[in-house]
Formats: structure tokens, C-alpha cells, sequence
């Protein structure tokens, strides 16, 4: 990992070094060392949610890393196939036309699953790329070709990116409305 991003695993180690050193001092009764580890704590939860940070402009994705990335396209096809069935199906809903209206329905079902399958599409392959930038940027780092960690770690990034756009979408999609 490199020292410009912030990590949801370091965030994790961080979390429980924090609540290790603030039990300790509560044991000890040294208020330093419980002050320090709550204080570790909390940070690790800001480096957390930093780590998670996306931005969704359209179909692309930022991230605190400073990676960008286009949604597939089947997220972009299926979101205006639905958009078209749902108007299809209202306009049919008003004209009485049922035929339309089941066919605005049956559009907006099909771009719901053209959209999921774009979402699993990014979502799979930004796992895929963090893993592999990940490993390549280890390789990398034993080995001491900085070239390549740098490589490894865009990969890891643009991944990531991607894993975190496909999230928001879904998490958006489940939110109560």
C-alpha cells in the first residue's frame, strides 16, 4: 500500500491495536495510554471511511485514491432500459393500452438484471484487480522494481475504484426509500 492511500485492512489493524493499548491502560491505570488508544481508535475509523470514500459522477466513479473508472456498460444500458419501461409503462397505464404497458414493464424488469449483471460485471473485476495489484505490488516490493509497484498499485487502485462505484450503486438501489 502506498503512503497517499488510506486502507480499510490497515484501518482494521489500526482499530484493534488502538483497543489493545486502551484496555492496557485502563488496566494500568495510565490515562496516557488508554487517552492514545482511544485516540488510535477513532482514527482508524476516519482512515475506514476515507478508504471507502467514492464519488459517482454519471457512469464514472472517483475515489480518495485518485483512480477513476467508467461503470460497464450494462449498468448504463440497463438504468435507461428501465427508465424507458417505466415510461412506457405509465403511458400505457394512461391510455389504457395494456399491451404497452407490459411491454414497458417486461423493458424495465430486463434493464433491472442488464444493470445487476453490470454491477457483478465491476464488482467482480475491481476484486479481481485489487487482488492482483495487490500480489504484483508485493512481487514487486520483494524484488525492488519500484516501476512495477507503481503498476501494481494503479491496478490495485483502479480495482478498488471500481469495487466501491459497484457498491455504492447497490447500496443505493437497497436503501429504504
Amino acid at each position: 500500500m502506498s503512503d497517499k492511500n488510506t486502507s480499510t485492512l490497515q484501518s482494521y489493524i489500526d482499530s484493534a491495536t488502538g483497543t489493545v493499548q486502551s484496555v492496557i491502560g485502563s488496566f494500568t491505570g495510565n490515562a496516557s495510554d488508554q487517552n492514545a488508544g482511544e485516540s488510535k481508535k477513532d482514527q482508524a475509523t476516519l482512515e475506514k471511511e476515507a478508504s471507502h470514500a467514492t464519488a459517482k459522477v454519471g457512469n464514472l466513479t472517483a475515489s480518495s485514491s485518485g483512480a477513476i473508472t467508467k461503470d460497464d456498460p450494462n449498468r448504463t444500458e440497463g438504468s435507461w432500459n428501465q427508465t424507458v419501461g417505466s415510461t412506457k409503462s405509465a403511458v400505457g397505464g394512461l391510455v389504457g393500452s395494456e399491451s404497452l404497458k407490459q411491454q414497458g414493464d417486461r423493458q424495465n424488469a430486463d434493464g433491472k438484471a442488464q444493470e445487476a449483471q453490470g454491477q457483478l460485471n465491476d464488482f467482480g473485476s475491481g476484486l479481481a484487480d485489487r487482488a492482483t495489484g495487490a500480489v504484483g505490488g508485493a512481487i514487486a516490493g520483494i524484488t525492488g522494481d519500484r516501476d512495477a509497484q507503481i503498476r501494481a498499485q494503479d491496478k490495485h487502485d483502479i480495482g478498488k475504484t471500481q469495487q466501491r462505484g459497484a457498491e455504492h450503486d447497490i447500496q443505493k438501489q437497497n436503501a429504504p426509500q
